[in-house]
């Protein structure tokens, strides 16, 4: 599976991208908000990355690399998730998330992976409801969500915090277009 926007490519994971992940998931300003400490070893990035080549055969769906079209660099990852343990009180459903390099905030790849997403959810798995959900004080993340035409519905305690919980239904995703 292959997703192309205008500055981005969305694809599989691969075992070629645990340098780059680790770069990623290493980073202390990237995990701030994670309810994880950052990784510290190149083979935890390998495992994340072979747990999600699971999940996309068990489940057809998970996290994707985004490759930036101008450098050919994976600058982050996004997309959904089939979440199979529950959160929240939601279990098997689908969940949009992304995470992105410090210095690709604020270039609107967040929002543009994510619009990717959901036009891949509802047009092409057919689904009613995607969720999401975000740290109480990560703004930025929040901004998007809501940017996004999610709603927040709930909040939950993790041991990190606070979290928001959000959804966005087919019929608003497709009236706001």
């Amino acid at each position: 599976m292959q997703i192309e926007t205008e500055r981005l490519i969305l694809r599989k994971l691969q075992e070629d991208d645990a340098e780059r992940m680790f770069l990623l998931d290493s980073n202390p300003e990237v995990m701030k908000y994670i309810g994880m400490p950052p990784l510290t070893d190149i083979d935890e990035s390998k495992n994340v990355i072979k747990m999600i080549q699971d999940q996309y055969e068990a489940n057809g769906v998970g996290r994707l690399a985004v490759i930036e079209k101008s450098t050919g660099l994976l600058v982050g990852w996004s997309g959904l998730k089939f979440l199979t343990q529950e959160i929240n009180g939601y279990k098997n459903v689908y969940d949009l998330g992304y995470r992105f390099l410090p210095e690709t905030w604020g270039k609107g790849y967040a929002s543009e992976s994510a619009k990717a997403s959901l036009h891949y959810a509802f047009n092409d798995l057919k689904t009613e409801i995607i969720y999401a959900h975000a740290h109480s004080e990560n703004i930025a993340s929040n901004h998007i969500l809501t940017k996004l035409g999610f709603e927040k519905t709930s909040e939950f305690i993790e041991p990190d915090g606070v979290c928001f919980w959000y959804e966005l239904k087919r019929e608003k995703y497709f009236s706001k277009k």
